[in-house]
C-alpha cells in the first residue's frame, strides 16, 4: 500500500492559519495594533481605505526590529514573547503565538519598513502570498510602519464573504476602540479614506473613555475600585438611567487584554439587578488585574476567551464590587426615612450649654370651681340670620310656560345606569376581542382569526414609513421647543447619511452639531419621549446590518422606525383602537407577515374546535 500522508507545504499551511487568525479587516487591525503595543510605542497611528480591503496600515514609534528580525518574523510560529511552554502561563505581552504576521503574509500584499534606535538605516521587505519579492535597505524613522494591501487577493470566494463597507468599518472601529480603551497612556489616531476619525491624546482611563465616546460620557460613569488578594477591579459603570438596549458600551480587560465573558457580564447584570429598565443593558469598563498563572489565554486564536482558575471568587467580587459603587454614590437606592427638619438642632445652637427651662405655675387655679355666668361679648361686626332658600324665589312671577312650583320638576335618577364590569350582553355585538393584551381576536366565516397586535402594527407602520421614504414625504408634526439629543461622534456620522430619508419619515432637523442633534419636527405617529429610542435602536441597527445598496438601507430604516413606534404587547387596546389595527392590515400588500418575516396572524378552523371535542 502507498504512503498517503504527507506534509503540507507552507504557503498551504500558512492560508489555513489565516482562516483561524484573519476573519476580516478588522482581524488584521487588532493583530498590528498589538504587535505596536507589545514594541513599547507611546504613538501609534492606523489608516484605512475602503473598509480596509484596500489598505489597513499601522505606524508606531516602538523599539523597531533588526535586519534579521524584520525576515524573520513573517515565519510561523517565530515571536519574540515566549520561548519555553511555561511562558505560556506568564504572559506579559498580547501576542505569543507567532502566527498573526505569516497568516496575514500569506492573503495580502504586505509592505514592512522598520528601524532600530540603534541602526543608522531601516530595512523596506515586500511580501505577496507568502513570498518575499524584495528586502533592502531604507531611510526610516524609528519604529515599525506594517502596510497591508488588498487582502485575501488570492482567496476570491473569501473576500466575497466580506460585508459591506460600513459593517466593516464598524468592525474595525471597535477594535480600535478595544486596544485604545487598554491602553490609555498611548495616544492615537486613525484615518480612514482621508478623513480624522479618532484622535486621542495620552490620558488616563476616564479621559480616554470620555475622548471616544464623547464628553456627555462623562455624567454617566460611576467609578469602581477595589482591591483583594485574587483580582483587583478598577473602572467604571454607567449610571442605570442611561442603560441602553444594546449592548454597545461593555467592555472587560483582564490584564489590558478584551476579552468577551457572559458568566462576568451576568454578575455585572446582577449587582444592577431592580435598577434597569426592562430591556436594558448595563455598561461598563472594567479592568480585572490577576496573577498570570491564574488564567489561560490560549484558548482561541483571537485570544479574546479566557479560563480563570477561580471563576466563581471573581464573580462574587465584581458583583460586591459594583453594588458597593453604586450604593457609595448614592445610584441603588437605600433604606432611608424622610426626616423632619423641625427635629434636627440648629446650626447656631449647636455649641450652647443646656439650660433648664422656667416653670410659671398658676397659684389661683382650681379645676373644681363652677364658672361664673356667661359674660356679653361684643364682636366687632353685627350678626345677621342667613336668608332662607325660599326668599330666592319672591317676585318671580307666573307666566304662560313658566313653572314656578316644583312639582314637574324632572330629577336625575338615583339608579346608576353604568357598571363597572361589563356584562356579556354588551360585547355580544363585538367584533373584536383583545386577549392578554397582546392578541386581538377576529371571527371569521370558517372560524376565527388570532393577530399578534405588535406584529401587525409593525407591519402597518413598514409599509406607511416605506412609502413616505420612496414616493411621498410624510407628515411632520412640529415641537413648541426644539428636542436636543447627544450622541457620540461615529453615530452622529451614522445619523448624517440616513438624514434624507428620515426627513422623509417626517423628522425635521434644525442642526446636527458637534456630539448634538437638534429636532424640531417628528413624525405625525412618534411621541417626543419617543424619539431618543428610536433613534439609538435605528444607529445600532445600522452598524449591524447595512448593505451599501440604496434600497436595502431605506428597507432596513423603515424597519427599525417600525419596530421602535409599533404598539407594544400589554398595551390593552379598545374596541375602536382593535377594529382599526385589523382594518389598517388587511389594506398592507402583505398582511400577514411581519417585517423580520415573523407570521402576523393565525387561523383556526371551526373542525379544529369540533376535533378536540370529539
Amino acid at each position: 500500500m502507498t504512503d498517503i500522508i504527507q506534509l503540507l507545504p507552507d504557503h498551504v499551511a500558512n492560508q489555513i492559519a489565516a482562516g483561524e487568525v484573519v476573519q476580516r479587516p478588522a482581524s488584521v487591525v487588532k493583530e498590528l495594533l498589538e504587535n505596536a503595543i507589545d514594541a513599547g510605542a507611546t504613538k501609534i497611528t492606523l489608516l484605512v481605505k475602503d473598509a480596509g480591503k484596500t489598505l489597513v496600515q499601522v505606524t508606531d514609534d516602538g523599539i523597531g526590529m533588526s535586519v534579521t528580525d524584520a525576515r524573520l518574523c513573517f515565519e510561523r510560529h517565530a515571536t519574540s514573547k515566549i520561548k519555553t511552554a511555561d511562558d505560556l502561563f506568564n504572559l506579559h505581552t498580547k501576542g505569543f503565538r507567532g502566527e498573526a504576521l505569516a497568516s496575514i503574509a500569506a492573503i495580502a500584499h504586505v509592505e514592512l519598513k522598520t528601524r532600530t534606535e540603534t541602526s543608522e538605516v531601516g530595512t523596506k521587505i515586500c511580501i505577496e502570498g507568502s513570498e518575499v519579492t524584495s528586502q533592502e535597505a531604507a531611510v526610516v524613522p524609528r519604529g515599525t510602519t506594517i502596510s497591508v494591501k488588498n487582502l485575501f487577493y488570492n482567496i476570491p470566494a473569501r473576500r466575497n464573504f466580506l460585508k459591506s463597507n460600513p459593517v466593516e468599518t464598524r468592525h474595525i472601529i471597535d477594535e480600535f476602540h478595544r486596544v485604545a480603551l487598554a491602553h490609555p497612556q498611548v495616544a492615537f489616531s486613525m484615518l480612514h479614506n482621508g478623513n480624522d476619525v479618532f484622535n486621542l491624546p495620552a490620558s488616563n482611563a476616564r479621559q480616554r473613555i470620555v475622548n471616544i465616546f464623547g464628553s456627555k460620557t462623562n455624567e454617566k460613569l460611576v467609578p469602581v475600585s477595589e482591591e483583594t488578594e485574587i483580582v483587583k477591579v478598577e473602572g467604571f459603570v454607567i449610571k442605570p438611567q442611561f442603560a441602553k438596549k444594546s449592548r454597545g458600551e461593555q467592555f472587560f480587560f483582564v490584564n489590558d487584554r478584551f476579552i468577551k465573558s457572559p458568566y462576568l457580564h451576568h454578575a455585572v447584570s446582577n449587582a444592577f439587578e431592580g435598577l434597569l429598565k426592562d430591556g436594558a443593558q448595563p455598561g461598563y469598563f472594567l479592568f480585572l488585574s490577576v496573577d498570570p498563572h491564574s488564567i489561560d489565554i490560549n484558548i482561541h486564536p483571537t485570544k479574546t476567551e479566557i479560563k480563570f482558575d477561580d471563576e466563581h471568587a471573581i464573580y462574587a467580587m465584581l458583583r460586591a464590587t459594583i453594588k458597593h459603587s453604586l450604593g457609595q454614590f448614592s445610584i441603588a437606592p437605600v433604606l432611608d426615612f424622610n426626616k423632619d427638619s423641625g427635629f434636627e438642632t440648629p446650626y447656631e445652637y449647636s455649641k450652647k450649654q443646656p439650660v433648664a427651662p422656667t416653670i410659671e405655675v398658676d397659684k389661683n387655679f382650681n379645676p373644681f370651681q363652677k364658672e361664673g355666668a356667661q359674660r356679653n361679648i361684643s364682636f366687632p361686626y353685627k350678626r345677621e340670620k342667613g336668608a332662607s332658600w325660599e326668599s330666592l324665589y319672591v317676585g318671580l312671577k307666573q307666566e304662560e310656560g313658566v313653572v314656578s312650583g316644583l312639582e314637574d320638576i324632572e330629577f336625575e335618577s338615583e339608579e346608576v345606569s353604568g357598571r363597572l364590569f361589563e356584562t356579556t350582553a354588551d360585547v355580544e355585538g363585538q367584533i373584536t376581542f383583545q386577549l392578554h393584551n397582546k392578541y386581538i381576536i377576529s371571527p371569521i366565516k370558517s372560524g376565527m382569526m388570532v393577530i399578534h397586535q405588535h406584529l401587525a402594527h409593525q407591519r402597518i407602520l413598514y409599509e406607511e414609513l416605506l412609502k413616505n421614504i420612496t414616493v411621498q414625504e410624510a407628515v411632520s408634526q412640529q415641537l413648541l421647543f426644539p428636542l436636543t439629543l447627544h450622541f457620540s461622534t461615529p453615530d452622529l456620522e451614522i445619523l448624517e447619511k440616513v438624514k434624507e430619508q428620515l426627513e422623509h419619515t417626517g423628522f425635521v432637523f434644525s442642526e446636527i452639531g458637534e456630539e448634538q442633534l437638534s429636532i424640531n419636527g417628528i413624525p405625525v405617529n412618534l411621541l417626543e419621549s419617543q424619539v431618543a429610542g428610536v433613534l439609538e435602536r435605528l444607529i445600532n441597527d445600522i452598524k449591524e446590518e447595512v448593505p451599501d445598496a440604496g434600497f436595502s438601507q431605506n428597507d432596513l430604516l423603515a424597519k427599525s422606525m417600525a419596530k421602535s413606534m409599533a404598539v407594544r404587547t400589554g398595551i390593552a387596546l379598545n374596541r375602536s383602537e382593535q377594529e382599526h389595527l385589523v382594518n389598517q392590515l388587511f389594506a398592507c400588500k402583505e398582511p400577514s407577515i411581519a417585517p423580520n418575516n415573523k407570521p402576523v396572524l393565525v387561523t383556526f378552523d371551526v373542525t379544529d374546535f369540533d376535533k378536540k371535542f370529539n
